[in-house]
C-alpha cells in the first residue's frame, strides 16, 4: 500500500521514549547525571546505526558519566537498575534492550582486569535483560571460571539466571559471537535444567539441543532418551521439549529422531499427491492435495519439499510443514495446502521454469509432482 512504512525493530526498541526512560533511571540513581544532555546525544547518533550498534552507542554516551575503575562502575550501574523482572511469570519476559548496557560495560572494562566482579554484574543485569550476548566473551576468555559460575547459577531461584546458563552457552545463538565449547562442557548443565518449571528455561534447553543436532545428533537423542527414562520433568513438557529440540532433524527426515517422537519412517502407507494446476504464474498459489491411507491407525508428520531453480543454474530446496496427525485405519486422511509463490519473496527470487514438489511422510519421500512456474 502506498505510503505504508515498513516496521523498524531498531526504532521500536530505541527511540525518544525508551532512551528517556533509561535516562530517568540513571538520573534517579545519580544526582549529578545530566539526563537531558545524555538523551539528546544518544538520539543524535541513532540514524546512522543499526540495532546492535545503537546499544554500543548508548554505552559510549554513558561512559563519561560513570566513575573511574570497574568496581565503581559496576556499583553505579547496579544502583541504577530497575526492579528485577516479574518472577510470577514463567515465559516471554525478555526485558528491554535498553537494559543491555551493563553487559557491554562488563565486557569492555571487566573482562580482563576484574572478571569476578564483571560476572557479578552480569548476574544482576540478567534479571532485567538477558545477558546471553555478554557472557560469551567470558566463556571464551575464562572458560573454566565462567563455567564454574554458570554451574552455580543453574541452581538459582531466579529463572532468568537459570535460562542464561543454557542460552548463553548455545552453540548457534542468533546475533551472538561464537563460543568454543564442546558438548561435553554444556550437556551437564542442560541435564540440570531440563526439568525446570519455567517454559522460558525449557525452551532455551530445547533450542540449545536443536543447535547441537546440527553437529552431534546422536548425542542429543541419547540425552533425550535418558531424560525420558528419568521422569524428572512432566511427560507433557518433556514431549514438547523433545519435539522442539528435534525440529531440524524432523525436517531433515532423520529416522532416529522420528522414531523417538513416535513416527515410524517405514510405516505402511499409500500416499497420493495432486496439483490443481501444473502451470502457475509467479504471485499465484500452488494448490496441493495429499491423501494418505493405512491399514491401521498410523501417526504421521507430513511435510512438503519445494525445489526451486536458481539464477546460477543450481537447485534450491526448502521444506515446509503440512500436518502432524494420525491416519485412521482404512480411512482416507486428506490434506490440502495453498502455497503462495510470492513475487517479492525476501529470501530468494523465483525464476520461471520447471519446479518440483515432494511429499515427505515420517521422513520418507512418498510422492512427487512437477509444475511450471511462468512469469
Amino acid at each position: 500500500m502506498a505510503g505504508t512504512e515498513r516496521f523498524s525493530l531498531k526504532d521500536h526498541l530505541f527511540n525518544a521514549e525508551s532512551i528517556g526512560d533509561l535516562a530517568a533511571e540513571y538520573a534517579a540513581a545519580w544526582p549529578d547525571f545530566d539526563a537531558e544532555r545524555f538523551t539528546a546525544e544518544v538520539l543524535a547518533g541513532f540514524p546512522d546505526r543499526e540495532l546492535m550498534q545503537r546499544l554500543d552507542w548508548i554505552a559510549d554516551c554513558l561512559e563519561p558519566s560513570l566513575p573511574a575503575g570497574f568496581p565503581a562502575m559496576a556499583e553505579a550501574l547496579e544502583a541504577a537498575m530497575p526492579p528485577p523482572l516479574d518472577l510470577t511469570l514463567t515465559d516471554d519476559d525478555f526485558g528491554r534492550f535498553i537494559h543491555a548496557v551493563p553487559g557491554i560495560i562488563a565486557v569492555r572494562h571487566g573482562l580482563e582486569g576484574d572478571r569476578d566482579r564483571a560476572l557479578d554484574l552480569l548476574h544482576e543485569a540478567t534479571q532485567r535483560f538477558s545477558m546471553e550476548f555478554y557472557i560469551r566473551p567470558f566463556l571464551n576468555r575464562w572458560p573454566e571460571e565462567t563455567l564454574a559460575r554458570l554451574s552455580l547459577w543453574a541452581g538459582s531461584d531466579n529463572y532468568h539466571v537459570r535460562r542464561l546458563v543454557s542460552e548463553g552457552t548455545r552453540p548457534k545463538l542468533p546475533w551472538a559471537r561464537a563460543v568454543d565449547l564442546s558438548p561435553e562442557r554444556t550437556l551437564p548443565l542442560l541435564d540440570r535444567l531440563h526439568a525446570d518449571r519455567a517454559r522460558y528455561v525449557t525452551r532455551s534447553v530445547a533450542n540449545h539441543l536443536n543447535d547441537l543436532t546440527k553437529t552431534v545428533p546422536d548425542r542429543v537423542i541419547a540425552h533425550l532418551e535418558d531424560w525420558q527414562g528419568r521422569s524428572d520433568q512432566t511427560a507433557k513438557e518433556l514431549d514438547w521439549m523433545t519435539r522442539h529440540a528435534l525440529r531440524t532433524q524432523v525436517k531433515a527426515g532423520a529416522p532416529q529422531a522420528l522414531r523417538l517422537l513416535g513416527f515410524d519412517p517405514d510405516a505402511a502407507l499409500e500416499v497420493g499427491l495432486s496439483l490443481v494446476a501444473t502451470k502457475i504464474r509467479i504471485g499465484e498459489t500452488l494448490d496441493v492435495a495429499v491423501t494418505l491411507t493405512a491399514s491401521k491407525d498410523t501417526p504421521v508428520i507430513v511435510d512438503y519439499v519445494l525445489f526451486f531453480p536458481t539464477a546460477s543454474g543450481k537447485t534450491r530446496q526448502k521444506t515446509f510443514k503440512l500436518k502432524q496427525s494420525t491416519v485412521p485405519a482404512r480411512q482416507e486422511l486428506r490434506l490440502t495446502k495453498a502455497h503462495k509463490l510470492k513475487a517479492n519473496a525476501t529470501t530468494f527470487a523465483l525464476i520461471p521454469g520447471p519446479h518440483r514438489i515432494e511429499v515427505q511422510v515420517n521422513g520418507r519421500i512418498r510422492a512427487k509432482a512437477c509444475f511450471d512456474l511462468i512469469a
